[in-house]
């Protein structure tokens, strides 16, 4: 889960957005490449007793490497950071806004690249119309081929932040691929499948003919200024 921090947010005492009883925040540091570095900043965050939420590390080829950490706690913004940077090999920190805010709920489309280009039209038009109204969804996008590819991909998708649905289009989809949705599904995430042949279709929460509206329904399902509900919808073939 994604905490909800933004440098917007933060008011004149350096406290982040307040949820629930504690302040959300999100930290970009720069730091050297060397070994305890991150349990120096986790020693910090626990001192302060944050609850950490999301954490990324960042490699680059060129320059120093960087760590995002999402997290919430009633420290105050400005003392949190001080002690981020006395950490040995921290070279920068940064109070940033937060994934959620900036990319909000994810829908991932994968599959033939033909019908993945179709769907994603329809589900690029559909978040534009709600992210016109405040939502944040983004879409993202893997054409792929091959059972084993693609039953990679789809049990690697739930270890994805913020991924609320998956889309597969394709022509034809079974074996080990349905078995991955059938346990994705177990983890609590939704999958549209296009109408195609292999057993994908029978294993998915919803079936649907044409990739465009695929696309559609898909970002209404995860809009919360939408009423379209998926699980009322379930094992359905439009």
């Amino acid at each position: 889960m994604d905490a909800d921090g933004s440098r917007a947010g933060l008011s004149a005492k350096g406290r982040g957005t307040v949820t629930g009883s504690m302040a959300s925040f999100a930290v970009l540091t720069t730091v050297a490449n060397q070994p305890g570095i991150l349990f120096g900043l986790t020693r910090v965050l626990a001192d302060h007793r944050a609850n950490i939420t999301h954490v990324d590390l960042i490699s680059h080829p060129d320059r120093d490497a960087e760590i995002y950490f999402e997290f919430s706690c009633d420290a105050e913004a400005d003392a949190l950071s001080s002690d981020l940077r006395a950490v040995t090999g921290v070279l920068h920190v940064e109070l940033t806004i937060s994934f959620s805010r900036i990319y909000g709920k994810r829908v991932v489309i994968m599959g033939g690249g033909a019908q993945v280009g179709q769907v994603a039209l329809g589900a690029i038009s559909e978040a534009d119309r709600h992210n016109i109204r405040g939502e944040r969804i983004s879409v993202d996008t893997i054409p792929l081929v091959g059972e084993e590819n693609l039953a990679g991909a789809v049990r690697a998708v739930v270890r994805l932040p913020r991924v609320k649905l998956l889309v597969l289009a394709g022509s034809i989809m079974g074996g080990d691929i349905a078995r991955a949705v059938e346990e994705v599904r177990e983890k609590g995430l939704r999958v549209i499948s296009l109408n195609m042949a292999g057993s994908v279709p029978d294993v998915a929460d919803l079936v649907v003919s044409d990739p465009v509206q695929a696309g559609v329904m898909a970002v209404m399902a995860i809009a919360d200024t939408a009423k379209f509900d998926i699980l009322r919808q379930q094992k359905r073939r439009y």
